[in-house]
């Protein structure tokens, strides 16, 4: 039972400071820390992962799959956030031909 109240603590404090981060980031660079941030996603993909070989009881299965399910819809958001950016600077191909 203390590793779990130390776990949740952990928890607590880490989702602390991330809001407090990611709320003095400038509005204009959300976009571009969302995209940067799908490594660190993808990092949480492979830690859920190798939690889940050592999983023992149905809590902490669930929470795994929250886990799982969470980083999984960061790391996709994280990708069409970054596709709908990048499409911004595609150049028409209709448009080259120098008719207005």
């Amino acid at each position: 039972m203390p590793s779990l109240v130390i776990s949740v603590t952990l928890f607590i404090l880490a989702l602390l400071i991330g809001i407090e981060v990611i709320g003095k980031v400038p509005a204009t660079l959300h976009t571009p820390l969302m995209s940067g941030a799908n490594s660190i996603h993808g990092i949480v993909i492979v830690g859920v992962v190798i939690v889940a070989a050592e999983a023992d009881t149905p809590l902490s299965f669930v929470f795994i799959f929250l886990a799982a399910v969470l980083g999984t819809m960061n790391v996709v958001g994280g990708y069409v956030v970054t596709d709908r950016m990048l499409e911004m600077f595609k150049s028409d191909k209709k448009n080259e031909g120098g008719a207005k």
